[in-house]
This record gives structure tokens, C-alpha cells and sequence, in this order.
């Protein structure tokens, strides 16, 4: 049977390298491929479900239009297409091109994800979206302390001494690192995870640290103040390379160790024994999760997690490090997405950047000189994953046209007037990146798609077509009709790099200039030349302290009494059954996640008379959702825990909670700054005792 070299292009930490096969037309089995040393071991329960999700029953394979009562009818593509650029047409002609929403999120990684910004450039323009759901703080900070977001080949973490899982489950959302950690740990190695759960990456841990969520800065800055106090910085180091330790240390010594320990309810003597392994044990590493920059303070948190590393030379060798987002594979002209993080400088007149990711909703409904009328969706699913769940769907409803394009009935294709069935990754060629590792890859089309599925391209290609866009310089922008076409589009852009498709022939490639250890030449690209602890483009750009000074989120629960009057901190974790709204309609995922749960401290419980399996009502004045209680010991009192990426079919749209806010720098989503109240909503679900 055929068999291809393929890679999972999902927004995954591990973007793993897979062997798959091919029968008679039909995809038969998926397979670990040793050509990626970072995820030999194979792809996770999820990329074993790429069997059952490339032919489910329930993929969408035909163009859809919404009828009066709200169902769908299959049409061709001919009327699909007609249909839209008809209305393309009138709102371009009465409103101008900028009353087009088009919103792409990070759904597949791949070059491609280019064309759909240039088709609606040709269109004659657009209006788009910036920032961005995931880790944008966390990247800021990260530019502005260290100058670029690098990190150590993902087999580096096996020489580490000590390992701090920061707000990272590792052992669910990226578990091909916890091959890494073991080996560590085999070789003498110390694991400590800080997390207000105690998730299965705590499992292997010898000290586990529950902060009150949202102030993991503070925490950051009690051990910054003790390393300092106790003599324990790497003076040599600091002298070298880190600018503004003078500042720095003036700052932290503001608050008492007992004041840090007060704010982020960890008991000092945790404080101080954790401040001694960072300081005494060497190489050490901090690998950080995107959870604790989900709140208003976040990117001043991350810099003070980063001073940790700084101020003990943590930084530039083996087995050490900041471990958050490896971008060495972001190498070609232009972003591999066109998500864009920050907003233009200057407008270029044909897309206008205006909509914050984080305040979709309201944003959308205040655009003016034009207001939006069209939305075009892709690779995203914004009714479930976005901020503000129902004012998402209020301003989707406000427009007089919407297109989603679609493998599934998602509660955003739910939404629109017409459907286009979406490629599968088996279906086109492409060349993908990565965040954690440095390899590139190629996803090269091994099977017809089903139905009448057309590749992104292809549909745009058709567009461009009915709305006299398709003049010269078309097939540069968006290449097609076939896939010879595709992949010799695919070798120009690999050509600035000294690559081809046919060097991806047995695997994946490093990228070009890839490092196995980030800054081991000591060199920083930030306005110093050295580590910045004091940063003025920080104050100049984002309006912070020019140093880590941190604060409480907008919503905390700063207090420290628990009682069923006493707001909740919402969390809204990821999963190792999903990526984000994703997978979780497989039936070999719901197999093993069949529910919702509310992730609930006994003591909370008993506040509130829930027992296991009651129906638990989680509302605020912004939404409510009602789901089944889990009682569980290991997560923090005072916290509630809710995992993204249900629909609403199943009842736990996370996001008729959340508050559409900002993060400090960085254009991120504030998703974890969210009070809400708990209470028992009814009768025990018997059915999962």
C-alpha cells in the first residue's frame, strides 16, 4: 500500500511528522515517522483520529445555503459562487471593499494561508483582524526582553538540571516533550510545576506550586527578591548581559517576601525553597504555557518569569533557557500566516487592520466609514473559540452576508449563509512550519478530496473570476488550477532559502540558521545588545513600566476567604482530546471526552452543596453555561475549570462568560480575566458516575 511522509499542520506545539497510508483511495493508518527526532514517537490520539476525521459520515462535502428556517440545502458550486460574488459586488459598489470582514485564524499552518490576504487585496481590498488568541503577550515579552523568540532544540530540555513547567501541561498539549523530561529526570534531573491545577505533567513533578491565578508575576518577582537577597545571581552573567539590574532590584525590593507570598497565596517557605533550587542548581529552564498570559497583566508577568533566567545565567546555554515559542522556522518573505499582531503604522488604503482579535464582537459592530455587512471565515471558528460569545454572534447576525469555509458543522458555519466545504490536509500540497521545533515541512496532497471539496485556492481562483480579478499576476498570488501548479509556486518561495521540495523527500529540514541553542553566541537583538530588564520601548509602546512591575488582573480573586458569595476564577485550559474546537466531534474522541466538566475543589463544593456528576450553573453577567461537576482536590480552591473548545451542541461554549479585553502588550485575549458564580443547577447526570 502507499505510503507518505506527511505532517500535521495544526496548531500544536508539535507539528509531528507522520508516516501514513493509503488504500484504495482511503486513508487506512497513521504512523510515527523517526525522521523528526522531536516527535519520533509518533502523532497523539488526535492525529490517530485523522483516519475517522478525513472520511467522517458528517463532513461537510458540498457547497450549503441556508434556508428561511434556518437548515441548509446542498447547491453547486456554480450558484454558490454566483451567489457570492453577486453580493461581493453590491457591497463593494454601495459601501466600498472594507465592508468585507475576512477572518482567518490559525485552524492549518501552511504557505498558502497567504493567498486568502491576496485575493481580497485584488478584490480591491478589505478589513481584517489583529492580535491574536493564543500567545501574543508572551511573545511580546519575550521580543522585548530577549529580542526574538527563540528557544533550544526541543532534545536540549534532556540536559537540564531543573525544569520549571510554568502554567504548561506539557504531559497533554505537547507530549512529545515529556520524552525529554523523562530523560532528564533518568539522569538526575529535578522537575517543579506551577500551575493552580495539578494536572498530569505535575505527576512526575517533586514540588508543586498552586498561585492564585493571575498573579504568577508576583511569584516571579518573591524569587527574583530572594535570589538577590540570598546572593545567589550570577554576577559575571548580569555584568555581561542583562541591562537595568540596578532597576530591577530596586524594584522588587518594594514588596517584602511576605507581601509577594500574601499576594500570590503561596507560603514563603515554598517561596524560598523553590528561590534555592533556581539559584543553586544548574543548567535550569523555564518552560512556560500560554495560560498565565491570558489575563490583563500578562506580558509584565512573562518579563518577570524571563528576570528569573536573566538574573541567574540561565540564558544562551545547554540544558537552560526560556522555553516558550521557537520561531525559527518564520524564514520566508512574509508571515507563514497573515494573522497580523499588531496594527499597521500607517494604513495602506486596501486593508484596513481594525478589529481586535480579543474584541471581535464589539468591534465588528462599531466599524464605521464603512460599516461591515460581508464576513468571509476561514480556517477559524470564532463562535466558540472568540471572547464574548453572544456579542460574537450578535455582530455575525448584524451583517447582511456571511461565508464560512468548513469541514465541519461548527457553531460559526452554523451562522452562515453559505457553507464551502474546506480541504483536508491530505488533499493539497503545502509547506508548513513550527513553534517548538526547527524543522520544515512538507504536506503534500496524497489523496482526491470527497465530493465536491475544492482546495482554498481554487476557490478563490473562481471568485476572482466572476469579479474580473484574475488579470495578470494571478497565478503568482494564488497559484492553482492543479497540483503541479501548486508546488511550483511552493519551490519559488523555497528558493531564497536554497531549498526545494525534492530536499523534503525523506523527512522534514532543518530550517536554515537553525540553532540547537538559542543565543549561545550571547548576542541579543534589543535596543541594548544585552537582556532588558528595563525596557523603554516597553513604556513607549505598550505604556507599561519600563521594568516587570506587575499588577492584578482586571477580575481576580484577590480574596482569600472562600464562600459561595465569593466570585470564581474561570479557567479555560486546553486538552490533550482537542485543539481548541477541533477533533472534539470525532467519535474516537468522544469516546474518551464525552462531556463537559466543571473542574471544582471539594471545599468549594461542599460551600455550595454540589456533589459529583450535579448539573453546576457558571454564570456572570455576561453569559452563563451549565455542565456536570468534577469534584477534584487538585485544583485550587477558589478556582473553577472549564476546557475550551466544546460546541454548543454539547453545552460548554466556555466564552458566554469571557470579557473581550486585552492583554497588556501584544494584542492577546484576556480569556482568564473572568469572575464568575457557581452554583448548583439541578439533578445529578447519573449516566457518568
Amino acid at each position: 500500500m502507499p505510503e507518505f511522509i506527511t505532517a500535521c499542520p495544526r496548531n500544536c506545539y508539535s507539528t509531528c511528522t507522520m508516516r501514513v497510508t493509503v488504500e484504495d483511495g482511503r486513508l487506512v493508518s497513521v504512523n510515527p515517522c523517526e525522521a523528526n527526532p522531536a516527535t519520533a514517537e509518533g502523532p497523539c490520539l488526535k492525529g490517530l483520529s485523522y483516519v475517522e476525521r478525513q472520511h467522517s459520515p458528517d463532513r461537510i462535502v458540498h457547497p450549503l445555503r441556508r434556508r428561511p428556517d434556518g437548515g441548509f440545502d446542498r447547491i453547486s458550486w456554480d450558484e454558490a459562487l454566483d451567489e457570492i460574488a453577486s453580493t461581493l459586488i453590491r457591497v463593494r459598489e454601495s459601501y466600498g471593499p472594507q465592508s468585507v470582514m475576512y477572518y482567518a485564524a490559525s485552524g492549518t499552518k501552511g504557505l498558502l494561508n497567504g493567498c486568502g490576504l491576496a485575493f481580497w487585496r485584488r478584490f480591491g481590498g478589505c478589513t481584517t483582524t489583529y492580535g491574536d488568541l493564543c500567545w501574543p503577550a508572551g511573545l511580546e515579552a519575550t521580543r522585548l526582553t530577549l529580542g526574538a523568540n527563540l528557544h533550544n532544540a526541543p532534545s536540549d530540555l534532556a540536559n537540564s538540571k531543573l525544569m520549571i513547567f510554568w502554567g504548561k501541561n506539557t504531559a497533554e498539549t505537547n507530549i512529545h516533550q515529556m520524552r525529554f523530561v523523562d530523560q532528564a529526570l533518568d539522569a538526575g534531573g529535578r522537575l517543579v510545576v506551577i500551575d493552580p491545577r495539578r494536572t498530569q505533567t505535575s505527576e512526575r513533578a517533586e514540588l508543586l506550586v498552586q498561585p492564585r491565578p493571575g498573579t504568577d508575576g508576583f511569584l516571579a518577582l518573591a524569587l527574583a527578591r530572594v535570589l538577590i537577597d540570598t546572593g545567589a545571581i550570577d554576577v559575571d552573567f548580569c555584568r555581561d548581559h542583562v541591562h537595568g539590574l540596578s532597576e530591577f532590584t530596586a524594584m522588587v525590593g518594594e514588596k517584602s517576601l511576605e507581601e509577594y507570598a500574601q499576594i500570590c497565596d503561596v507560603p514563603a517557605h515554598t517561596i524560598a525553597e523553590l528561590s534555592q533550587m533556581l539559584g543553586a542548581i544548574k543548567p535550569a529552564v523555564i518552560c512556560s504555557g500560554f495560560g498565565m498570559q491570558r489575563y490583563t497583566n500578562s506580558g509584565q508577568t512573562m518579563r518577570a518569569m524571563l528576570a528569573l533566567l536573566a538574573i541567574t545565567g540561565n540564558i544562551g546555554r545547554a540544558g537552560a533557557g526560556w522555553i516558550y515559542a521557537n520561531l525559527q522556522t518564520q524564514v520566508f518573505e512574509g508571515p507563514v500566516d497573515p494573522v497580523a499582531f499588531y496594527p499597521p503604522q500607517a494604513p495602506d488604503g486596501i486593508v484596513r487592520v481594525s478589529i481586535s482579535t480579543a474584541r471581535l464582537g464589539r468591534d465588528m459592530a462599531t466599524q464605521t466609514d464603512p460599516p461591515l455587512k460581508f464576513a468571509w471565515v476561514e480556517r477559524g471558528n470564532p463562535l466558540a473559540q472568540n471572547p464574548e460569545t453572544n456579542r460574537v454572534r450578535a455582530a455575525f447576525r448584524a451583517l447582511d452576508f456571511r461565508v464560512v469555509v468548513e469541514q465541519f458543522m461548527t457553531d460559526t458555519a452554523v451562522e452562515a449563509d453559505i457553507i464551502l466545504p474546506a480541504k483536508s490536509m491530505f488533499e493539497q500540497t503545502d509547506v508548513i512550519g513550527a513553534y517548538w521545533h526547527h524543522y520544515l515541512q512538507l504536506r503534500p496532497k496524497i489523496m482526491d478530496a470527497p465530493g465536491e471539496v475544492r482546495p482554498e485556492t481554487e476557490i478563490y481562483r473562481g471568485l476572482a473570476a466572476r469579479l474580473g480579478c484574475d488579470g495578470p499576476g494571478l497565478d503568482e498570488s494564488i497559484p492553482g488550477p492543479d497540483d503541479a501548479a501548486i508546488r511550483r509556486w511552493l519551490n519559488h518561495k523555497l528558493a531564497p532559502l536554497s531549498l526545494s521540495l525534492d530536499d523534503f523527500a525523506a523527512g522534514p529540514v532543518p530550517s536554515p540558521g537553525a540553532v540547537d541553542v538559542a543565543f549561545a553566541d550571547r548576542v541579543f537583538p534589543t535596543p541594548s545588545g544585552r537582556i532588558e530588564l528595563l525596557s523603554t520601548e516597553a513604556s513607549d509602546r505598550w505604556k507599561v513600566d519600563q521594568l516587570p512591575r506587575c499588577s492584578l488582573p482586571i477580575e481576580s480573586a484577590a480574596r482569600a476567604d472562600h464562600d459561595p458569595d465569593t466570585p470564581m476564577q474561570l479557567l479555560t485550559p486546553n486538552t490533550k482530546n482537542r485543539i481548541h474546537s477541533q477533533f472534539g466531534n470525532l467519535r474516537l474522541i468522544r469516546r474518551r471526552d464525552t462531556r463537559p466538566v466543571a473542574q471544582i475543589h471539594p471545599d468549594d463544593a461542599a460551600l455550595r452543596k454540589i456533589a459529583p456528576n450535579d448539573r453546576v450553573r457558571i454564570f456572570n453577567q455576561r453569559g452563563e453555561l451549565v455542565v456536570a461537576a468534577l469534584v477534584d482536590a487538585g485544583i485550587r480552591p477558589g478556582c473553577v475549570a472549564v476546557t475550551n473548545g466544546w460546541w454548543g451542541i454539547d453545552g460548554g461554549l466556555v466564552n458566554l462568560t469571557s470579557e473581550g479585553r486585552e492583554t497588556d502588550m501584544g494584542y492577546g485575549a484576556a480569556f482568564h480575566d473572568n469572575l464568575v458564580q457557581v452554583e448548583k443547577a439541578g439533578v445529578t447526570d447519573s449516566s457518568h458516575d
